[in-house]
Order: C-alpha cells, then structure tokens, then sequence
C-alpha cells in the first residue's frame, strides 16, 4: 500500500530563529552527536564485535576490533544524519523527533548535510585503509541503502519500508565478519537473516505506541494502515523465522551448546512475549492494556543475550 509523501516545508522554515553557530559551543557539540543517534549505533556495535570473536574463533586483533567500531560509528552516523537531513520536514511534526538538532535550530540543514557526507567519507577511507577494502564497500553500501533506498524510496511510500530498509541495519553483521576474514561465508549470512527477521518485530511495537505520530505526517507504517491484529500476526511471523535461522548456526558447525542454548531459551522467551501481544491484540485490547512496548524492550535484551553468546560460544567449545 502506498501513499503521498507528505510536502517538505519550504526551505528556512525549520531551525532560523536563531542563528546555529551561535549557540553554546558544548551545546552544539552535544547536537551534532545527536545527529549520528548513538544509541542506534549501540545496537549495531553489539552486533558487529561478537562476529568478530566468531570469525577468528577466540579473541580477534584488538587494534582491528577498534578500527571497526570507529569506522562503523562513523558509517551509522553519517547515515543517520542523513536521514534527519531529509526528514526534516516531518520530524519538526512527530511528537518523538520534535527535539531532534534541525528541528531546534542548534544545526542548520546545510551544516548537517555536510556533516553526514564528510562523516560517510571518512569510515569509507578509514576502512578501506586501515580494515580492508570488503569492509569499507560494504559499509558504504549500508550507508547508501539506509540513506537512498529506506530514506528516499520506501519510508514514506510502502508499509514494507521498515522490512526491506532494515537490510542496511543487517550488514554490520558482514563488516565484522569482512574485517577479520577479508571474505564472507555463510555464518555472517545467517547471522544477516536473524537481524533481517528481527527488525520489523522490533520496530513494529513501538509503531504501534507512536502511530498518530506516524498517521499525522503521512509515513505508511505497518501499525498506521492495519489492525493490531494484523499486525501482531506479521510480528509472530517474523518472530518464528528468526528463532528458527538463529538455530542454523549450530547444524552448520559455526556455533556449540553455548550459543543453542542461548539461542533456545532467548528465542522462547521471545516467542512467548509475540504470542501474548497477538492474544492481547485479538482480544481488542487496545492503549496501555496492549503492552507493546514489553516486546519492543525485550528485542533489545534479545538480540544483545544472543550476540553476546556468539562472541562467548568459541571459547566453551
């Protein structure tokens, strides 16, 4: 289902009631941080530094492990301040983005455009230099995907955006791997999958918690244009695929009893919280009765328990 991208204000609207360079300088500091979303890139240095410790099977190059994280922070955050650059207009309109830096004013659309590209140009050259020239495509090719395709094509268009847009959140998963090995092989592929089937019950909770915010501005989330019901459907779906490839690690020789037994009694836990969203929402419960958010907390748990058991499982083995 598709729907009219909501128009852009006009240029100047957004962040010109003071000038940017002059505010505070630490606040300003603080804004262009905010502009990277570290707390995203959390997310995605958890899931790059365990392949890591899986792909040497013990404890990679220390020096390496860090050149990673820096070229990955670098890679996500200007990506990510290249989202805001485009979606500026509708976060000045979305309650949970209203105090984002361009919606402020602390920076200025063109400081941030240039900011995010200096920002993905240098993890390009940092990885290419410092990793391998495999990392640093594949983090550009991340940055691009994120930027262009979910950003540009999907977000505002389809429902699937957060799907086929969470492709670019799957790929540190590759880096890491890529780093070690300079190659790729199937364990980062299926450890691609997991997140690739993670992302929409991940998001979709929290969706569901801010959809005014979403149906005011136009963007189609799956929550917006469908039931709950529906909805939770799509989540159990996707939960159960997630589980099942999380276990194809172990038949395939990369992972032992440490990281099954993880990956079961996560996945258990998990399949537990879809479930009883999917009751709630059959029942009609509906507001603070839907407990959508118990999943959203918990995929973070999730997905932190099942990577911190691969950087563990080598060492058990």
């Amino acid at each position: 289902m598709c729907v009219t991208a909501v128009e852009s204000r006009p240029a100047g609207i957004i962040g010109t009631s003071q000038n940017p360079s002059r505010r505070p300088f630490g606040a300003r500091v603080m804004a262009f941080v905010a502009l990277t979303k570290p707390r995203i890139i959390e997310l995605l240095l958890i899931t790059t530094v365990p392949v890591m410790f899986l792909a040497e099977q013990g404890v990679p190059d220390l020096g390496l492990v860090l050149l990673t994280c820096l070229g990955g922070y670098l890679s996500a955050g200007g990506a990510n301040a290249l989202n805001m650059y485009i979606d500026r207009d509708i976060d000045a309109l979305m309650d949970r983005t209203s105090q984002r830096p361009l919606v402020t004013g602390m920076v200025s659309p063109r400081e941030c455009l240039a900011f995010g590209i200096t920002l993905a140009v240098a993890a390009t050259l940092l990885f290419g230099l410092t990793v391998n020239w495999l990392s640093a495509w594949l983090s550009l090719g991340a940055l691009l995907f994120y930027v262009v395709v979910y950003t540009m094509i999907l977000k505002r268009r389809t429902s699937q955006n957060i799907v086929w847009g969470g492709i670019a959140g799957c790929m540190p998963v590759l880096i890491g791997w890529s780093a070690v090995t300079n190659s790729l092989s199937w364990a980062p592929l299926i450890l691609f999958l997991v997140i690739f089937f993670w992302t929409p019950p991940h998001y979709w909770p929290l969706s569901m918690k801010v959809k005014e915010d979403y149906a005011r501005v136009g963007v189609p989330m799956l929550p917006v244009i469908a039931s709950n019901k529906t909805v939770a459907r799509q989540i159990v779906a996707y939960s159960w695929a997630m589980v099942l490839v999380s276990l194809l690690l172990t038949p395939l020789g990369y992972t032992g009893w440490f990281y099954t037994s993880v990956a079961l009694a996560a996945g258990g836990w998990w399949l537990w919280e879809a479930h009883a969203l999917q009751s709630r929402a059959r029942a009609g419960s509906s507001g603070g009765k839907l407990k959508e958010m118990r999943l959203f907390h918990w995929s973070i748990t999730y997905v932190s328990l099942l990577f911190v058991a691969v950087a563990v499982d080598p060492f058990l083995r």
